[in-house]
């Protein structure tokens, strides 16, 4: 697929009826495979999952094939397909170090997560694509990142697999129109936007975020976050439960025609948890 079929396939979806005011918006649900206990076995997970009312599943890096294989035969058999796998090492190996030895882990893991994608039938693959600290400044942030996520894109696109970068208070890609501009930069389909409506709220507003990367969004992360004034602290709470104003989400996204799925990212817990925070997700999609 070259890179004019990909954009008139994604754009043609627009043609699709669109969402009038409080249709369900057609994002299907995903969990997140970490939220699901860790007491069971895989295919006792996607079965939770799917059970709870989540249609879809992104997993962690997977680097034994074995395991691999095994939660690749527990998502055919709960029929609770995996749509986006995260990567696990760009935190501890950052593209952006000056270390060549980190940037080949990290590469490595990159490389890795696309191939999970590729044998679960996932189409993205997570990625942080920098860390901005003392030892690297913002420009060698930016380069070095996209030097080497350039490196990545002829397997992305062998493979199928978006690379699906996000912002995730790493000190990188502080504005919407930042994002957008690193995103084009690539002039490749293979690298878009991941976008976490929870990771902004503190210092901007997330729909903002929707409205201007656009058709740039291939996944979403929900999650919420609350400030509380008078303990001078913050933290991220279930959905529904914090400043996020969600029915400014329905609306930018209704907007923007976003047709993909949307992963909860919150903390684990039982079939009634998981239950009720579907039940939330809906509402959110709903723009109850």
């Amino acid at each position: 697929m070259n890179r004019r079929n990909f954009l008139s396939t994604s754009f043609g979806l627009l043609g699709v009826r669109s969402v009038s005011a409080g249709d369900r918006l057609p994002i299907r649900k995903a969990v997140l495979l970490g939220m699901l206990p860790k007491t069971l076995s895989y295919a006792e997970r996607f079965q939770l999952a799917r059970e709870a009312g989540f249609e879809e599943v992104e997993a962690h890096q997977c680097d034994d094939p074995r395991e691999a294989e095994e939660i690749k035969r527990a998502s055919d058999g709960a029929r609770v397909r995996i749509h986006s796998v995260m990567n696990g090492d760009h935190w501890k190996f950052p593209l952006s170090s000056d270390d060549p030895e980190v940037v080949a882990k990290s590469m490595k893991a990159m490389r890795t997560s696309l191939e999970n994608a590729k044998l679960w039938g996932a189409d993205a693959a997570l990625l942080v694509p920098a860390v901005v600290n003392p030892r690297t400044s913002y420009q060698q942030a930016w380069d070095r990142s996209q030097r080497q996520i350039r490196e990545l894109i002829p397997l992305a696109e062998k493979l199928k697999v978006v690379i699906a970068v996000e912002e995730v208070w790493n000190k990188f890609l502080l504005s919407p129109l930042e994002f957008a501009q690193y995103v084009d930069s690539f002039k490749t389909p293979w690298v878009r936007a991941y976008f976490d409506v929870g990771n902004v709220v503190l210092y901007s507003y997330p729909q903002d975020w929707i409205r201007v990367l656009g058709k740039r969004i291939v996944k979403l992360h929900f999650k919420d976050f609350k400030f509380y004034n008078n303990q001078r602290k913050a933290e991220f709470v279930n959905l529904r439960e914090g400043e996020i104003d969600w029915k400014e989400i329905y609306n930018a996204l209704k907007e923007t025609g976003y047709r993909g799925s949307a992963t909860v990212e919150l903390s684990g817990g039982d079939k009634t948890y998981l239950s009720d925070v579907s039940r939330r997700v809906d509402q959110i999609l709903t723009g109850a």
